[in-house]
């Protein structure tokens, strides 16, 4: 293996030793991922996601496996803001990888709030705003299917926050495209797309639904085609930087992504398969150049556009 391929990449701002990031609620703060190995292996770390106020999550059970993936309905369990300041963000500033820290509101006082409250610290390296989670009541996945709500979410964030911001969108749309304008136009620098789909999974023994809340998010390889989609469509219309993220198991599918246009990848739902998802992927991906006499990543990234390419 030729380990003189580069593999160095950036969404925008934000530089990047390696393309391959865990997706946020898929690690925690990363203390687990932190018992296999050094985290300085991966791209970069999205921890999972932190509201104002502390949250116990949904009721169990929560998750509940599928054919192609799983639906969870964890509900952002999570300390709250101050509980992170003080309890998880002494950890991540040693961390010697690039930090992003998500964040989900039940409004837009919310995003501001919490926006507002990272602006003061130190230790990490941008905001994900997730404004497309399924598994909260009086926002979540309603924020993501308005651009104009997006745009004031963004905009809010943006005010209070001068770093890094990269906006996690949802599939849940027609028109991804309007969506992704929007955040770009609030001020955001990269998209995360995309995140879970709804989904449901019934007990036919019970004669009810698995999960406690009745549906959650459908993540794993079910929704590689849809995600992957939507990074192409919004890579054509060279909006912003995109972090490709939906059932990336494999370096296979890692490489449909950056060829679809993706700058760097978010792997999740590998993680719970096995933790040494990442680095496998990365390894592999640097096996993938090699092979295929590539020297560096940026070759690759929308080559599935370039001209000659069957694209219809």
């Amino acid at each position: 293996m030729d380990n003189q391929v580069d593999l160095k990449t950036s969404l925008g701002s934000l530089q990047l030793e390696s393309p391959v990031m865990t997706a946020s609620g898929t690690c925690g703060f990363g203390r687990e991922l932190a018992d296999f190995y050094d985290l300085k292996e991966l791209g970069g770390l999205i921890v999972k996601g932190i509201t104002i106020d502390p949250r116990d999550g949904n009721p169990t059970p929560r998750i509940a496996e599928t054919a192609a993936g799983l639906i969870n309905s964890i509900g952002l369990e999570n300390p709250g803001l101050e509980g992170f300041i003080e309890d998880e963000l002494p950890f991540i500033k040693n961390v010697n990888t690039k930090v992003l820290v998500n964040i989900s509101g039940h409004s837009l006082d919310d995003f501001r709030r919490l926006a507002a409250g990272l602006a003061e610290n130190d230790g990490f390296d941008g905001i994900e705003v997730n404004v497309s989670c399924p598994n909260i009541k009086g926002g979540g996945l309603a924020f993501g299917t308005d651009p104009e709500l997006v745009y004031k979410i963004t905009r809010l964030v943006r005010k209070e926050y001068t770093g890094f911001i990269m906006v996690k969108l949802t599939p849940n749309v027609s028109n991804i495209i309007p969506i992704a304008n929007s955040a770009a136009e609030g001020g955001a620098d990269a998209l995360a797309v995309a995140n879970t789909l709804p989904g449901m999974k019934i007990d036919i023994d019970k004669q009810k639904p698995v999960l406690a809340t009745g549906s959650g998010g459908l993540s794993g390889p079910a929704i590689k085609p849809v995600a992957l989609r939507l990074v192409y469509e919004i890579a054509k219309n060279d909006i912003l930087p995109v972090l490709g993220v939906g059932g990336i198991m494999a370096v296979e599918d890692a490489v449909e992504y950056f060829l679809a246009g993706a700058k760097a990848i978010g792997v999740g739902t590998a993680t719970l398969v096995d933790p040494y998802a990442p680095i496998k992927i990365k390894n592999g991906l640097r096996k993938y150049l090699n092979n295929n006499n590539f020297k560096s990543l940026n070759e690759i990234i929308g080559l599935a556009h370039k001209e000659g390419a069957n694209n219809d």
